[in-house]
């Protein structure tokens, strides 16, 4: 809180006007995250054009998010959830209702929504974890080395990883998060028609 109040201009202690602690605070900063979905003029509320375009739309809303805000994305996967059950990043208790609903509506089952909602977390949670930490963000155990840092010696035991080291490097986020959501979708449609 000081070092917020130093940011600010502002005594920490004023700072307690506006929120009881520093656990308020945090769980008002992943709120406003969540929350600019709302005002993402891609993310729909209901399907409109079947349940994948939905999915679709929801999800790089998501993803949108993650990449405006990099560096404070691992809160919304940190920060504990409105209830104990809900996964990160689609966490708000607002976010799963419009998701079960949608998918109900769109031929669901309660099991086959379920199944795609934690399919669907998992996913978005999973690679857009990866895709901040590559852009900063502090993501504990998945932090990247800082560039320049000589990797030439630690991987002298492994040629293979020596030998493609620049075609690993490459960024292809966006394309990967394109073909895996594709691949989460086709799945999704699967455990529906299993389910229905």
């Amino acid at each position: 809180m000081r070092r917020l109040g130093d940011l600010l201009g502002v005594e920490a202690m004023s700072l307690y006007r506006h929120v009881p602690g520093r656990e308020d605070l945090l769980d008002a900063v992943v709120a406003a995250i969540v929350d600019e979905m709302q005002e993402d003029p891609e993310v729909i509320e209901s399907p409109r054009d079947g349940w994948q375009d939905f999915l679709q739309r929801l999800a790089h809303g998501v993803r949108r998010v993650a990449l405006r805000h990099p560096k404070v994305f691992p809160l919304v996967a940190s920060r504990p959830p409105e209830a104990p059950w809900l996964r990160p990043p689609l966490r708000d208790l607002r976010w799963v209702e419009t998701f079960l609903e949608a998918l109900q509506q769109e031929g669901f089952s309660d099991e086959a929504a379920v199944s795609a909602y934690r399919a669907f977390t998992s996913f978005l949670l999973g690679h857009l974890l990866l895709e901040v930490s590559a852009l900063g963000a502090d993501v504990g155990p998945l932090d990247v080395l800082e560039d320049g840092q000589d990797l030439d010696t630690s991987l002298a035991p492994y040629p293979e990883v020596g030998r493609l080291r620049a075609a690993l490097s490459e960024d292809h986020s966006a394309v990967e998060f394109e073909e895996a959501l594709e691949e989460l979708l086709n799945r999704i449609a699967l455990v529906r028609s299993e389910t229905s």
